[in-house]
């Protein structure tokens, strides 16, 4: 199975029915544009934490009707954080997103030892693409959090993915491991990293997905450039995750598909006990619904 619509993503959620979201530091337009869409397709229904003065007014140009909706007033953002991630630990909340603050500030909520919300031992983020150019979903990881990950970050990053495909009705899907390079460099470290990670998939280190690399891009995601270049496997040319070798590269990968090829995308961060919605401020306000739904599907 294989998702071939970013829409599916709405289906799915939709049926499992509404969640609540809460939104830290909510008053953001676009945000509440997103949220808005997704209360009306009965995914969420949603918890708005921010300043109450400034998120009436966003809502009031996003055209979200605040009548039925729950605000928690907090000025502050790194208390807006606080209390959103609160919300979710006291079982009130089943999803979170960031509205107008940056993901520093949320992300050190979440990770709080001793207040926050992490579940295993690392926090990625992991962002699915609807590409004109592809043959069906396609997911890129790590595009935000993790800056220069190392092998068992990587095989931590991989787990992650591969749960929330699991959760989205994807049983086996397959991990291109990317470098610039198909063959193993010891000079270049993605090819080693891609390689063993590889191998550790072979051996059941990392299950439930099918992993092979170094692939290039080109040959993770293309069968004719895989059999030009004489690559035999399951995943050389029908990849489902891309796993990037640094942020750099993920970030600019996810930049290039979001500007330059086409595509519509849906973005959240894994690792917490809830999905967390986590766009770029420049993804449009389709992106940041198609994210909300992303995130409820998988609850």
């Amino acid at each position: 199975m294989a998702l071939k619509s970013l829409r599916e993503l709405v289906e799915i959620a939709s049926g499992k029915g509404s969640r609540k979201l809460v939104v830290a530091v909510a008053q953001d337009e676009d945000v509440l544009g997103a949220v808005k869409l997704a209360a009306q397709a009965g995914i969420v229904v949603p918890v708005l934490v921010g300043d109450g003065e400034s998120i009436r007014s966003a809502a009031d140009a996003a055209g979200l009707d605040l009548s039925s909706v729950e605000i928690i007033h907090e000025p502050d953002k790194v208390r807006a954080c606080s209390r959103a991630v609160e919300y979710i630990r006291e079982g009130r909340a089943q999803l979170l997103m960031k509205g107008m603050v940056s993901t520093g500030l949320l992300v050190k909520a979440i990770i709080d030892k001793e207040s926050g919300l992490l579940s295993g031992s690392l926090l990625s983020h992991l962002a699915l693409f609807e590409s004109p150019y592809y043959h069906k979903i396609i997911c890129v990881t790590d595009a935000a959090l993790n800056i220069s990950p190392d092998l068992n970050d990587k095989a931590c990053i991989i787990n992650n993915a591969v749960a929330a495909f699991h959760r989205l009705g994807i049983s086996l899907p397959k991990v291109g491991v990317l470098a610039a390079v198909e063959t193993v460099n010891p000079k270049m470290e993605a090819t080693v990293h891609a390689a063993m990670l590889t191998m550790m998939q072979k051996r059941k280190q990392i299950t439930g997905c099918l992993v092979d690399g170094p692939l290039a891009l080109d040959n993770a995601i293309s069968p004719v450039a895989a059999r030009h270049k004489g690559i035999v496997s399951e995943v050389a040319g029908d990849a489902d995750i891309l796993l990037a070798p640094d942020l750099n590269s993920g970030n600019i990968l996810y930049k290039m598909f979001s500007f330059l090829g086409g595509a519509q995308g849906a973005a959240i961060v894994t690792g917490a006990v809830v999905p967390v919605v986590l766009t770029s401020r420049a993804d449009p306000e389709n992106s940041k619904f198609l994210s909300i739904a992303l995130g409820a599907a998988m609850i």
